[in-house]
């Protein structure tokens, strides 16, 4: 079953009571909300939902994975599935899928448990291989803290080819790189 309309209405309206500024830019996500198509499937178009996993090291600093499909250095993150059930989840289990990190081996920054640090709508272009038209994906960011200690980064071959942890100021989304960069020090202390 998937995501209700009314779960993801309620994530992106938290998201949006901390980034009022934000609400014009998530028109089209409100659209895909408002409309017929399930706003959950990638067959959607011309957009649907996505979430991504903001993974923070005790250095400050953010994993980031390079997707074949893209070739860009990208926080873990996808499609959502049937079987999802938060947004938070699906992040949590595209971490896991692309990177090896069990949800086990982090938690939600303070104050973001279920809410995104940041919403981001961007376009992908079409990709004949898989039948799809150039869409936009509206992609939920949630953040979570790595517990200290040795955590292995064990990469999905079929998806993904390298990964790196960059620093706030090299975070590949420049909206995610501002909000970052704002985090009291102290929001940044693995609770596990």
């Amino acid at each position: 079953m998937a995501l209700s309309r009314t779960h993801i209405r309620t994530t992106v309206e938290a998201y949006l009571a901390r980034n009022p500024g934000a609400r014009g830019a998530l028109a089209p996500l409100f659209n895909a909300l408002d409309g017929d198509p399930d706003p959950t499937s990638r067959s959607t178009a011309p957009g649907h939902t996505t979430c991504s996993a903001i993974v923070i090291n005790n250095r400050r600093e953010v994993l980031h994975i390079r997707h074949k499909a893209t070739a860009k250095m990208l926080a873990p993150g996808g499609h959502n599935e049937a079987d999802d059930i938060s947004l938070a989840q699906a992040a949590l289990r595209e971490l896991t899928e692309e990177a090896g990190i069990l949800a086990t081996a982090v938690s939600p920054l303070p104050g973001f448990d279920g809410v995104p640090i940041d919403i981001d709508v961007h376009d992908i272009d079409a990709n004949p291989t898989k039948y799809e038209p150039a869409h936009q994906h509206y992609d939920l960011r949630f953040p979570f803290l790595l517990a200290v200690g040795p955590h292995a980064v064990t990469l999905q071959q079929g998806e993904v080819t390298g990964y790196e942890w960059r620093p706030f100021s090299l975070t590949s989304s420049p909206s995610l790189r501002a909000k970052l960069t704002l985090l009291p020090p102290d929001h940044l202390r693995p609770s596990i």
